[in-house]
Protein backbone atom coordinates (compact mmCIF):
# COMPACT_ATOMS: atom_id res chain seq x y z
CA UNK A 1 0.00 0.00 0.00
CA UNK A 2 1.52 3.62 -0.91
CA UNK A 3 -0.12 6.82 0.30
CA UNK A 4 0.61 10.00 -0.88
CA UNK A 5 -0.80 13.43 0.29
CA UNK A 6 -0.06 15.94 -1.96
CA UNK A 7 -0.49 19.09 -0.53
CA UNK A 8 -0.46 22.54 -2.73
CA UNK A 9 0.38 25.16 -0.04
CA UNK A 10 -1.07 28.11 -1.85
CA UNK A 11 -4.41 26.75 -1.80
CA UNK A 12 -4.42 24.95 1.96
CA UNK A 13 -5.40 21.85 -0.48
CA UNK A 14 -4.41 18.20 -0.07
CA UNK A 15 -5.02 15.58 -2.80
CA UNK A 16 -4.05 12.00 -2.34
CA UNK A 17 -2.54 9.43 -4.64
CA UNK A 18 -2.90 5.71 -3.30
CA UNK A 19 -1.45 2.45 -4.69
CA UNK A 20 -1.85 -0.90 -4.37
CA UNK A 21 -1.04 -4.10 -6.96
CA UNK A 22 -0.37 -1.91 -9.88
CA UNK A 23 -4.20 0.02 -9.18
CA UNK A 24 -4.57 3.57 -8.04
CA UNK A 25 -7.30 5.61 -6.52
CA UNK A 26 -6.49 9.30 -6.74
CA UNK A 27 -8.54 11.91 -4.16
CA UNK A 28 -9.82 15.45 -5.08
CA UNK A 29 -7.23 16.10 -8.03
CA UNK A 30 -5.77 19.60 -8.70
CA UNK A 31 -6.92 21.07 -12.43
CA UNK A 32 -3.57 20.08 -13.70
CA UNK A 33 -3.52 16.44 -13.97
CA UNK A 34 -0.11 15.65 -15.39
CA UNK A 35 1.57 14.76 -12.30
CA UNK A 36 -1.03 12.33 -11.33
CA UNK A 37 -0.62 10.29 -14.45
CA UNK A 38 3.33 10.62 -14.43
CA UNK A 39 3.21 8.96 -11.08
CA UNK A 40 1.19 6.69 -11.93
CA UNK A 41 3.38 6.01 -14.96
CA UNK A 42 6.31 5.72 -12.55
CA UNK A 43 4.84 3.28 -10.86
CA UNK A 44 3.91 1.11 -13.79
CA UNK A 45 -0.22 0.94 -12.53
CA UNK A 46 -3.42 2.20 -13.92
CA UNK A 47 -5.32 5.05 -12.19
CA UNK A 48 -8.67 3.24 -11.68
CA UNK A 49 -10.53 5.35 -9.34
CA UNK A 50 -11.39 8.97 -9.18
CA UNK A 51 -12.89 9.80 -5.98
CA UNK A 52 -14.54 13.36 -4.97
CA UNK A 53 -15.49 13.92 -1.55
CA UNK A 54 -17.76 16.69 -2.62
CA UNK A 55 -18.03 19.34 -5.11
CA UNK A 56 -15.74 21.79 -3.88
CA UNK A 57 -15.90 25.74 -4.36
CA UNK A 58 -12.35 26.78 -3.54
CA UNK A 59 -10.77 24.86 -6.11
CA UNK A 60 -11.77 23.49 -10.24
CA UNK A 61 -10.63 19.69 -9.62
CA UNK A 62 -9.13 17.74 -12.20
CA UNK A 63 -11.23 14.79 -11.93
CA UNK A 64 -13.30 15.55 -15.95
CA UNK A 65 -9.88 15.76 -17.55
CA UNK A 66 -7.79 13.08 -15.64
CA UNK A 67 -11.04 10.93 -16.00
CA UNK A 68 -11.10 11.34 -20.11
CA UNK A 69 -7.54 11.02 -20.14
CA UNK A 70 -7.03 8.02 -18.38
CA UNK A 71 -10.86 6.58 -18.50
CA UNK A 72 -10.85 6.32 -14.83
CA UNK A 73 -14.36 6.05 -13.42
CA UNK A 74 -15.19 9.14 -10.88
CA UNK A 75 -17.19 8.36 -7.71
CA UNK A 76 -19.20 11.17 -5.85
CA UNK A 77 -21.20 10.01 -2.75
CA UNK A 78 -25.29 10.04 -2.38
CA UNK A 79 -27.05 13.40 -3.75
CA UNK A 80 -24.15 14.47 -6.00
CA UNK A 81 -25.92 15.47 -9.51
CA UNK A 82 -23.01 16.29 -12.21
CA UNK A 83 -23.83 17.06 -15.88
CA UNK A 84 -21.17 13.80 -16.80
CA UNK A 85 -21.01 10.58 -16.28
CA UNK A 86 -20.12 9.40 -13.07
CA UNK A 87 -20.66 6.66 -10.12
CA UNK A 88 -23.17 7.91 -7.62
CA UNK A 89 -22.29 5.48 -4.70
CA UNK A 90 -24.63 4.12 -1.99
CA UNK A 91 -23.91 5.10 1.26
CA UNK A 92 -21.93 1.88 2.42
CA UNK A 93 -20.36 0.85 -0.73
CA UNK A 94 -17.25 -0.95 -1.15
CA UNK A 95 -14.76 -0.11 -4.05
CA UNK A 96 -11.63 -2.62 -4.23
CA UNK A 97 -8.43 -1.33 -5.16
CA UNK A 98 -5.64 -3.73 -5.64
CA UNK A 99 -5.94 -5.42 -2.30
CA UNK A 100 -7.54 -2.50 -0.16
CA UNK A 101 -11.11 -1.33 0.18
CA UNK A 102 -12.64 2.44 0.04
CA UNK A 103 -16.10 2.26 2.06
CA UNK A 104 -18.36 5.16 1.07
CA UNK A 105 -19.49 7.03 4.25
CA UNK A 106 -21.89 9.67 3.69
CA UNK A 107 -21.42 12.43 5.77
CA UNK A 108 -23.60 15.45 4.60
CA UNK A 109 -23.42 18.73 6.73
CA UNK A 110 -20.66 20.13 4.77
CA UNK A 111 -22.64 20.29 1.51
CA UNK A 112 -25.48 17.58 1.19
CA UNK A 113 -23.69 15.30 -1.01
CA UNK A 114 -20.15 15.35 1.23
CA UNK A 115 -18.71 11.53 1.77
CA UNK A 116 -15.87 10.49 3.81
CA UNK A 117 -14.04 7.67 1.99
CA UNK A 118 -12.82 5.17 4.97
CA UNK A 119 -9.51 2.99 3.73
CA UNK A 120 -9.14 -0.97 5.18
CA UNK A 121 -6.24 -2.45 4.56
CA UNK A 122 -5.55 -5.83 2.95
CA UNK A 123 -6.56 -7.49 6.16
CA UNK A 124 -9.99 -5.58 6.07
CA UNK A 125 -8.58 -3.44 9.05
CA UNK A 126 -10.13 -0.05 9.07
CA UNK A 127 -6.81 2.23 8.19
CA UNK A 128 -7.45 5.72 7.39
CA UNK A 129 -10.39 8.28 6.49
CA UNK A 130 -10.62 10.71 3.51
CA UNK A 131 -12.47 13.56 4.96
CA UNK A 132 -12.91 15.73 2.66
CA UNK A 133 -13.90 19.46 3.68
CA UNK A 134 -16.51 17.11 6.43
CA UNK A 135 -13.20 17.03 8.98
CA UNK A 136 -10.32 18.75 9.43
CA UNK A 137 -7.65 18.78 11.63
CA UNK A 138 -8.60 21.28 14.79
CA UNK A 139 -11.83 22.34 13.03
CA UNK A 140 -14.88 21.04 10.65
CA UNK A 141 -16.16 22.38 7.36
CA UNK A 142 -17.99 25.03 7.45
CA UNK A 143 -21.93 24.70 7.19
CA UNK A 144 -23.00 27.79 5.35
CA UNK A 145 -21.61 27.31 1.87
CA UNK A 146 -24.22 24.92 0.35
CA UNK A 147 -27.28 26.65 2.03
CA UNK A 148 -28.86 27.90 -1.34
CA UNK A 149 -28.71 24.93 -2.87
CA UNK A 150 -29.59 22.66 -0.29
CA UNK A 151 -32.54 25.18 0.64
CA UNK A 152 -31.46 24.77 4.18
CA UNK A 153 -30.33 27.40 6.95
CA UNK A 154 -26.48 27.21 7.78
CA UNK A 155 -28.32 25.62 11.09
CA UNK A 156 -29.81 22.73 9.69
CA UNK A 157 -26.90 21.93 7.83
CA UNK A 158 -24.41 21.83 10.87
CA UNK A 159 -26.89 19.78 12.56
CA UNK A 160 -26.66 17.31 9.82
CA UNK A 161 -22.87 17.45 10.01
CA UNK A 162 -23.04 16.79 13.98
CA UNK A 163 -25.34 13.84 13.15
CA UNK A 164 -22.67 12.49 10.17
CA UNK A 165 -19.17 13.22 12.60
CA UNK A 166 -20.94 11.18 15.61
CA UNK A 167 -22.87 8.28 13.79
CA UNK A 168 -19.86 7.53 11.09
CA UNK A 169 -16.89 8.83 12.23
CA UNK A 170 -16.33 9.22 15.91
CA UNK A 171 -17.60 5.40 16.15
CA UNK A 172 -14.14 4.79 14.58
CA UNK A 173 -10.62 3.34 15.99
CA UNK A 174 -8.42 6.28 17.74
CA UNK A 175 -5.42 5.06 15.38
CA UNK A 176 -7.62 5.57 12.15
CA UNK A 177 -5.52 7.91 10.52
CA UNK A 178 -7.10 11.24 8.96
CA UNK A 179 -6.47 12.99 6.25
CA UNK A 180 -8.46 16.43 5.64
CA UNK A 181 -8.95 18.05 2.06
CA UNK A 182 -7.52 21.19 3.76
CA UNK A 183 -5.28 22.61 6.24
CA UNK A 184 -4.42 25.83 7.57
CA UNK A 185 -4.90 29.21 5.28
CA UNK A 186 -8.27 27.67 3.63
CA UNK A 187 -11.14 29.54 3.79
CA UNK A 188 -13.12 26.22 3.88
CA UNK A 189 -12.85 26.51 8.08
CA UNK A 190 -11.89 28.85 10.38
CA UNK A 191 -9.94 27.05 13.42
CA UNK A 192 -7.39 24.20 11.33
CA UNK A 193 -4.29 23.70 12.42
CA UNK A 194 -1.12 23.94 10.38
CA UNK A 195 -0.23 20.15 10.89
CA UNK A 196 -1.74 17.96 7.75
CA UNK A 197 -2.16 14.39 9.01
CA UNK A 198 -3.17 13.35 12.29
CA UNK A 199 -4.70 10.49 14.28
CA UNK A 200 -8.77 10.41 14.86
CA UNK A 201 -7.50 9.98 18.42
CA UNK A 202 -5.77 13.25 18.68
CA UNK A 203 -8.76 14.71 16.97
CA UNK A 204 -11.79 13.34 19.31
CA UNK A 205 -9.05 14.93 22.20
CA UNK A 206 -7.97 18.53 21.34
CA UNK A 207 -10.87 19.17 18.24
CA UNK A 208 -13.47 21.52 19.36
CA UNK A 209 -16.00 20.13 17.19
CA UNK A 210 -15.69 16.26 18.79
CA UNK A 211 -16.33 16.93 22.31
CA UNK A 212 -17.90 13.42 23.04
CA UNK A 213 -20.48 15.35 25.42
CA UNK A 214 -21.31 17.99 23.16
CA UNK A 215 -24.95 18.56 22.22
CA UNK A 216 -25.93 19.32 18.80
CA UNK A 217 -27.39 22.81 20.24
CA UNK A 218 -23.75 23.26 21.69
CA UNK A 219 -22.38 22.01 18.09
CA UNK A 220 -24.53 24.54 15.84
CA UNK A 221 -23.54 27.63 17.78
CA UNK A 222 -20.26 26.47 17.63
CA UNK A 223 -19.73 25.57 14.24
CA UNK A 224 -21.65 28.60 12.82
CA UNK A 225 -20.03 31.20 15.28
CA UNK A 226 -17.88 34.07 13.38
CA UNK A 227 -18.39 32.98 9.99
CA UNK A 228 -17.37 35.08 7.31
CA UNK A 229 -18.69 35.53 4.08
CA UNK A 230 -17.16 33.47 1.53
CA UNK A 231 -15.77 34.53 -1.53
CA UNK A 232 -17.33 35.43 -4.40
CA UNK A 233 -15.67 32.67 -6.43
CA UNK A 234 -17.06 29.91 -4.44
CA UNK A 235 -20.26 29.35 -5.90
CA UNK A 236 -18.95 29.76 -9.65
CA UNK A 237 -16.36 26.83 -8.26
CA UNK A 238 -18.76 24.67 -7.29
CA UNK A 239 -20.96 25.21 -11.17
CA UNK A 240 -17.79 24.22 -12.31
CA UNK A 241 -17.30 21.25 -10.60
CA UNK A 242 -20.49 20.17 -11.38
CA UNK A 243 -21.37 20.98 -14.79
CA UNK A 244 -17.74 20.92 -16.33
CA UNK A 245 -14.83 22.78 -18.07
CA UNK A 246 -12.80 23.23 -20.75
CA UNK A 247 -9.74 21.16 -20.76
CA UNK A 248 -6.23 22.82 -19.06
CA UNK A 249 -4.85 22.10 -22.23
CA UNK A 250 -6.92 24.77 -23.85
CA UNK A 251 -6.37 27.53 -21.05
CA UNK A 252 -2.77 26.81 -21.35
CA UNK A 253 -2.77 27.82 -25.06
CA UNK A 254 -5.15 30.33 -25.21
CA UNK A 255 -3.38 32.14 -22.45
CA UNK A 256 0.54 31.60 -23.34
CA UNK A 257 0.00 34.61 -26.23
CA UNK A 258 3.17 36.76 -26.16
CA UNK A 259 1.66 40.38 -26.97
CA UNK A 260 4.06 42.88 -27.79
CA UNK A 261 3.71 46.23 -25.52
CA UNK A 262 1.07 47.92 -28.40
CA UNK A 263 -0.98 44.86 -29.10
CA UNK A 264 -1.14 44.53 -25.04
CA UNK A 265 -2.49 47.35 -24.59
CA UNK A 266 -4.92 47.11 -27.17
CA UNK A 267 -6.38 44.02 -26.04
CA UNK A 268 -7.06 45.80 -22.34
CA UNK A 269 -8.62 48.59 -24.25
CA UNK A 270 -11.04 46.32 -26.45
CA UNK A 271 -11.51 44.11 -23.82
CA UNK A 272 -12.14 45.45 -20.30
CA UNK A 273 -9.49 42.62 -19.33
CA UNK A 274 -7.99 43.34 -15.76
CA UNK A 275 -4.09 43.75 -15.92
CA UNK A 276 -2.74 41.14 -13.60
CA UNK A 277 0.60 41.95 -12.59
CA UNK A 278 2.00 38.67 -10.70
CA UNK A 279 5.49 39.70 -10.01
CA UNK A 280 7.19 40.88 -6.44
CA UNK A 281 5.32 43.57 -4.66
CA UNK A 282 8.80 44.92 -4.66
CA UNK A 283 9.31 45.02 -7.97
CA UNK A 284 5.32 46.40 -8.48
CA UNK A 285 6.22 49.53 -6.39
CA UNK A 286 9.40 50.37 -8.46
CA UNK A 287 7.08 50.42 -11.44
CA UNK A 288 3.99 48.90 -12.89
CA UNK A 289 1.51 49.61 -15.96
CA UNK A 290 -1.34 51.65 -14.72
CA UNK A 291 -4.42 50.54 -13.12
CA UNK A 292 -2.60 47.03 -13.06
CA UNK A 293 -3.44 44.91 -10.01
CA UNK A 294 -0.49 43.64 -8.26
CA UNK A 295 -1.40 40.11 -6.58
CA UNK A 296 2.45 38.00 -6.21
CA UNK A 297 2.93 34.30 -7.46
CA UNK A 298 4.94 34.29 -4.56
CA UNK A 299 2.15 34.54 -1.77
CA UNK A 300 -1.70 33.13 -1.82
CA UNK A 301 -1.98 33.89 -5.18
CA UNK A 302 -5.00 32.02 -6.37
CA UNK A 303 -7.06 32.86 -3.86
CA UNK A 304 -6.66 36.15 -3.66
CA UNK A 305 -7.21 36.50 -7.39
CA UNK A 306 -10.89 34.41 -6.15
CA UNK A 307 -11.37 36.66 -3.59
CA UNK A 308 -10.81 39.86 -4.79
CA UNK A 309 -11.71 39.41 -8.94
CA UNK A 310 -14.19 37.84 -7.97
CA UNK A 311 -16.09 36.86 -11.43
CA UNK A 312 -14.11 33.19 -12.98
CA UNK A 313 -15.59 35.09 -16.25
CA UNK A 314 -12.95 38.33 -16.21
CA UNK A 315 -10.96 38.87 -18.83
CA UNK A 316 -6.86 38.60 -17.80
CA UNK A 317 -3.88 40.21 -19.40
CA UNK A 318 -0.56 38.78 -17.35
CA UNK A 319 2.46 40.74 -16.52
CA UNK A 320 4.96 38.15 -15.29
CA UNK A 321 8.65 37.40 -14.62
CA UNK A 322 10.15 35.71 -17.69
CA UNK A 323 9.39 31.87 -17.60
CA UNK A 324 6.32 31.99 -15.09
CA UNK A 325 3.38 32.49 -17.42
CA UNK A 326 2.72 28.87 -17.63
CA UNK A 327 2.71 29.09 -13.94
CA UNK A 328 0.47 31.99 -13.62
CA UNK A 329 -2.41 30.76 -15.82
CA UNK A 330 -2.05 27.26 -14.20
CA UNK A 331 -2.13 28.51 -10.99
CA UNK A 332 -5.51 30.70 -12.22
CA UNK A 333 -7.10 27.85 -13.75
CA UNK A 334 -6.86 26.08 -10.35
CA UNK A 335 -9.78 28.40 -9.08
CA UNK A 336 -11.71 28.64 -12.45
CA UNK A 337 -10.22 31.52 -14.26
CA UNK A 338 -9.62 30.30 -17.41
CA UNK A 339 -9.66 34.07 -18.90
CA UNK A 340 -5.95 34.65 -19.65
CA UNK A 341 -5.67 36.43 -22.81
CA UNK A 342 -2.37 36.47 -23.19
CA UNK A 343 1.31 37.65 -21.52
CA UNK A 344 3.11 41.19 -22.16
CA UNK A 345 6.12 39.30 -23.96
CA UNK A 346 9.33 40.73 -22.61
CA UNK A 347 7.28 41.84 -19.29
CA UNK A 348 7.58 45.38 -18.17
CA UNK A 349 11.31 45.84 -19.50
CA UNK A 350 9.52 45.83 -23.03
CA UNK A 351 7.06 47.98 -21.67
CA UNK A 352 9.30 50.56 -20.68
CA UNK A 353 11.47 50.37 -23.74
CA UNK A 354 8.15 51.03 -26.01
CA UNK A 355 7.78 54.15 -24.06
CA UNK A 356 4.78 53.73 -22.41
CA UNK A 357 3.51 55.05 -19.22
CA UNK A 358 4.79 53.51 -15.48
CA UNK A 359 3.44 53.91 -12.71
CA UNK A 360 4.85 53.67 -8.91
CA UNK A 361 3.59 52.59 -5.61
CA UNK A 362 5.45 54.94 -3.02
CA UNK A 363 6.79 52.72 -0.10
CA UNK A 364 9.00 53.51 2.89
CA UNK A 365 10.76 51.65 5.10
CA UNK A 366 9.55 51.29 9.37
CA UNK A 367 12.41 53.31 10.48
CA UNK A 368 11.04 55.88 8.45
CA UNK A 369 7.42 55.50 9.15
CA UNK A 370 8.49 55.51 12.96
CA UNK A 371 9.96 58.95 12.08
CA UNK A 372 6.84 60.09 10.65
CA UNK A 373 4.54 59.25 12.92
CA UNK A 374 4.64 62.53 15.00
CA UNK A 375 2.72 63.88 11.97
CA UNK A 376 -0.52 62.14 12.85
CA UNK A 377 -0.80 60.61 9.04
CA UNK A 378 -3.69 58.37 9.21
CA UNK A 379 -2.65 54.47 8.98
CA UNK A 380 -5.02 51.59 7.65
CA UNK A 381 -4.54 47.92 8.29
CA UNK A 382 -5.66 45.22 5.66
CA UNK A 383 -4.65 42.66 7.73
CA UNK A 384 -7.46 39.87 9.11
CA UNK A 385 -10.09 40.39 11.62
CA UNK A 386 -7.87 38.15 13.82
CA UNK A 387 -4.38 39.52 12.98
CA UNK A 388 -5.68 42.61 13.98
CA UNK A 389 -7.60 41.99 17.14
CA UNK A 390 -4.71 40.48 18.07
CA UNK A 391 -2.28 43.35 17.98
CA UNK A 392 -1.85 46.67 16.43
CA UNK A 393 -0.70 50.34 15.66
CA UNK A 394 -2.55 52.53 17.97
CA UNK A 395 -5.56 54.36 16.27
CA UNK A 396 -4.86 52.54 13.24
CA UNK A 397 -8.22 52.11 11.03
CA UNK A 398 -9.01 48.47 10.19
CA UNK A 399 -9.58 47.80 6.16
CA UNK A 400 -9.29 44.52 5.76
CA UNK A 401 -7.77 43.18 2.20
CA UNK A 402 -11.06 41.14 1.63
CA UNK A 403 -13.47 43.94 1.86
CA UNK A 404 -11.05 46.72 0.47
CA UNK A 405 -14.14 47.90 -1.36
CA UNK A 406 -16.88 48.24 1.33
CA UNK A 407 -14.37 51.13 2.62
CA UNK A 408 -13.17 53.17 -0.19
CA UNK A 409 -14.90 56.03 1.14
CA UNK A 410 -12.91 55.94 4.37
CA UNK A 411 -9.37 56.76 2.87
CA UNK A 412 -8.49 60.27 2.40
CA UNK A 413 -9.04 62.31 -0.73
CA UNK A 414 -5.86 64.47 -0.68
CA UNK A 415 -4.27 64.11 2.17
CA UNK A 416 -1.34 60.99 2.35
CA UNK A 417 -2.34 58.07 4.44
CA UNK A 418 -0.21 54.42 5.19
CA UNK A 419 -1.00 51.31 4.35
CA UNK A 420 0.61 47.80 5.76
CA UNK A 421 -0.38 44.32 6.10
CA UNK A 422 1.47 41.46 8.10
CA UNK A 423 4.44 41.63 5.65
CA UNK A 424 4.34 43.47 2.91
CA UNK A 425 2.23 41.30 0.24
CA UNK A 426 -1.11 42.15 0.78
CA UNK A 427 -0.53 45.65 1.83
CA UNK A 428 0.75 46.09 -2.22
CA UNK A 429 -2.02 44.60 -3.17
CA UNK A 430 -4.73 47.29 -1.82
CA UNK A 431 -1.92 49.40 -2.83
CA UNK A 432 -2.98 48.33 -6.31
CA UNK A 433 -6.51 48.02 -5.95
CA UNK A 434 -6.65 51.68 -4.40
CA UNK A 435 -4.82 53.42 -7.26
CA UNK A 436 -6.64 51.78 -9.79
CA UNK A 437 -9.77 53.76 -8.52
CA UNK A 438 -8.10 56.78 -8.89
CA UNK A 439 -6.38 56.65 -4.67
CA UNK A 440 -3.00 57.57 -5.32
CA UNK A 441 -2.01 59.76 -1.82
CA UNK A 442 -0.79 56.28 -0.39
CA UNK A 443 2.48 55.19 0.86
CA UNK A 444 2.91 51.61 1.34
CA UNK A 445 5.22 50.18 4.70
CA UNK A 446 7.48 47.95 3.47
CA UNK A 447 8.49 44.75 5.91
CA UNK A 448 4.03 45.11 7.23
CA UNK A 449 3.50 44.70 11.05
CA UNK A 450 6.47 42.57 11.37
CA UNK A 451 9.02 45.28 10.66
CA UNK A 452 6.70 47.57 12.33
CA UNK A 453 7.45 45.53 15.68
CA UNK A 454 10.61 45.48 14.70
CA UNK A 455 11.40 48.95 14.52
CA UNK A 456 9.63 49.48 18.25
CA UNK A 457 6.81 51.46 17.03
CA UNK A 458 4.26 51.32 19.89
CA UNK A 459 1.27 48.87 19.62
CA UNK A 460 -2.10 47.65 21.57
CA UNK A 461 -1.17 45.15 23.99
CA UNK A 462 -1.42 41.56 22.72
CA UNK A 463 -4.46 39.33 22.84
CA UNK A 464 -4.22 35.80 22.05
CA UNK A 465 -6.87 35.37 18.92
CA UNK A 466 -7.32 32.11 20.87
CA UNK A 467 -9.50 33.89 23.21
CA UNK A 468 -11.59 35.75 20.71
CA UNK A 469 -15.17 34.64 19.75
Amino acid sequence: MNIEQIYTGCLAQGAYYIESEGEVAIIDPLREVKPYMERAARDKAKIKFIFETHFHADFVSGHVTLAKETGATIIYGPNADPSYEVLIAEDGQEFKLGKLTFKVLHTPGHTMESTTYLLRDEHGKDYAIFSGDTLFLGDVGRPDLAQKAASMTQEELAGMLYDSLRTKIMPLADDVIVYPAHGAGSACGKNMMKETVDTLGNQKKMNYALRESMTKEEFVNEVTDGLLPPPQYFPLNVKMNREGYDDIHEVLKRGARALSPQAFEVAANETGAVVLDVRHQDDFAKGHIPRSIFIGLKGSFAPWVGALIADVKQPILLVTDKNKEEEAITRLSRVGFDGTLGYLDGGIEAWKKAGKEIDTVDSITAEVFKSRLDEHVPVFDVRKESEFSAEHIENAHFTPLDFLNDHLTEFPEKEPFYVHCAGGYRSMIAASILKSRGIHNLVDVAGGFAAIKKAGIPVTDFKCPTTFK
